[in-house]
């Protein structure tokens, strides 16, 4: 057996990906999406109770199941049903209330046709995707989404890769759609994924700080010396206080008006060290900070970290008045950022 040269293992991966990313780029959107996503909307709302079942041979066994994957997971109810599984006992999980998305590049699977032909006789609306618009699954589906006129990235033409890539992308494209619809929210999406990296992301910022007003974050007034904001937050003074990494400053309405970190403490003594601690906060504070809504989410202060490099983000009410502070090890160890 000889051993391909690397120049060709490169070109050929290339030629594979161009293929596919031309596959999908040449996906038609039309009217049919839209009717496919009001279908969806339609028999999937709360008083309707259906779900989309998904459902495909093959390679596109695995399509399908992603499909409703995506879907399940930004709030329309979807599960996977294997077409050889149907016609031994699982078509009874299939209900004239749900919607039935069948993929076939050829769009004459014996195993999707006969599927499709006896849901057609129970009247259940079906969503083909196809590459095939003039095909048997084509005439037996409610609306068709035709993924084009495509040729598979295999060298042969053979082997599903192109073809899978689109019917990937157009599914995607439908549950987002729908999502989008039924306007699902990043809140909604917390609900579907409380754990991992994207539930922890999309988790409340108060959910995450451990420093909170009136529990262990002291806020310091303008005016007060740094001798005595040290005194009022220190833990070592006040043992039932945690010492975070900044004091935040209040106005007197009560409003932040300023951040003051221990990096800011040390740099400060290395460059006044015989008047640092008779220093008025307001003459050393870092003056109106970037801060967050207590509405805002953990990704926003990841972001904000990587943005900025700051590790302590002040966080406000609607009347920006100090309710707590965010800390980078709070994102720490949420494992949402490296330390």
């Amino acid at each position: 057996m000889s051993n391909p040269d690397k120049a060709s293992i490169t070109d050929l991966a290339q030629r594979v990906l161009q293929a596919e990313a031309a596959a999908v780029s040449q996906i038609p959107i039309d009217g049919t999406l839209t009717q496919a996503v009001e279908l969806v909307t339609e028999h999937t709302h709360a008083q309707a109770g259906g779900s989309i079942i998904v459902s495909g041979m093959g390679k596109c066994n695995f399509i399908a199941q992603k499909i409703s994957a995506t879907l399940a997971s930004t709030g329309t109810p979807s599960q996977f049903l294997h077409p050889a599984e149907a016609m031994h006992g699982d078509l009874g999980r299939i209900r004239q209330r749900d919607v039935v998305v069948l993929l076939s590049h050829s769009g004459n699977t014996e195993e999707i046709i006969t599927l499709a032909a006896l849901l057609k006789q129970d009247d259940v609306p079906m969503i083909a995707i196809t590459g095939n618009r003039e095909s048997h699954l084509a005439s037996l589906a409610s609306v068709t989404l035709w993924i084009g006129q495509i040729s598979e990235a295999c060298p042969h033409n053979l082997a599903p890769t192109a073809s899978t890539t689109a019917m990937l992308a157009l599914g995607d494209a439908l549950a987002l759609c729908v999502s989008h619809a039924k306007d699902f929210q990043a809140e909604d999406f917390h609900k579907f994924h409380p754990g991992g990296s994207l539930g922890k992301q999309l988790m409340r910022i108060t959910e995450a700080m451990r420093f909170k007003v009136g529990r262990n974050l002291p806020l310091i007034p303008l005016g007060t010396t740094l001798a005595d904001a040290y005194a009022m937050s220190n833990s070592e003074l006040n043992p039932g206080l945690r010492h975070a990494g900044a004091m935040l400053v209040i106005d007197p309405a009560g409003k932040l008006a300023g951040i003051f970190t221990d990096g800011d403490l040390r740099r400060l003594i290395i460059s006044d060290p015989a008047n640092a601690m008779n220093q008025l906060i307001e003459n050393v504070m870092i003056q109106s900070p970037k801060h967050l809504l207590q509405t805002a989410l953990v990704r926003d202060a990841v972001q904000m970290v990587r943005e900025t490099r700051i590790d302590e983000i002040p966080v406000v009410d609607e009347h920006n008045k100090p309710v707590g502070l965010i800390d980078v090890q709070d994102l720490v160890a949420l494992k949402v950022i490296e330390s």
